[in-house]
């Protein structure tokens, strides 16, 4: 059985490219892990930690995931637009997890901020999740 942040992440990665409103947007770019000549914008798939949620019957895991939005357009709607649609897709979503029941998850709080180098904006959206063990 996949650790469940595994699974998780998995099945996120599924949900946003299958997503009409994101792939209007960045199209199938959701990276794990990004190339170094991605192009913009983007969906990266960030940090995710996972604390134990088990009852005393059922193993459970608490995640918090991380998402983040890369953008090269003048100012910060392109980002916040993409924000936007990762949150329409993924809060409150039914996804099927490789070995865990998802028993929740929810919209946590984003931001987006101009990034060091000047010329990117870097949106963050991050989400908790809760999972069982099937």
């Amino acid at each position: 059985m996949p650790h469940p942040a595994l699974a998780l992440t998995k099945a996120v990665y599924a949900a946003l490219v299958a997503d009409a409103g994101v792939g209007a947007l960045v199209g199938d770019r959701i990276h794990d892990a990004a190339p170094r000549n991605a192009v913009f914008p983007y969906v990266g798939i960030g940090d995710v930690q996972t604390a134990d949620w088990s009852t005393g019957t059922e193993r459970g895991a608490e995640h918090r995931l991380t998402l983040h939005a890369w953008s090269r357009t003048p100012g910060k709607a392109e980002a916040l637009a993409v924000l936007e649609a990762v949150r329409a897709a993924l809060d409150d979503a039914a996804l099927d997890l490789d070995g865990h029941a998802l028993v929740s998850l929810r919209f946590d709080w984003a931001s987006a901020a101009r990034d060091p180098d000047g010329l990117t904006w870097h949106g963050v959206v991050r989400f908790r999740a809760v999972t069982e063990e099937t």
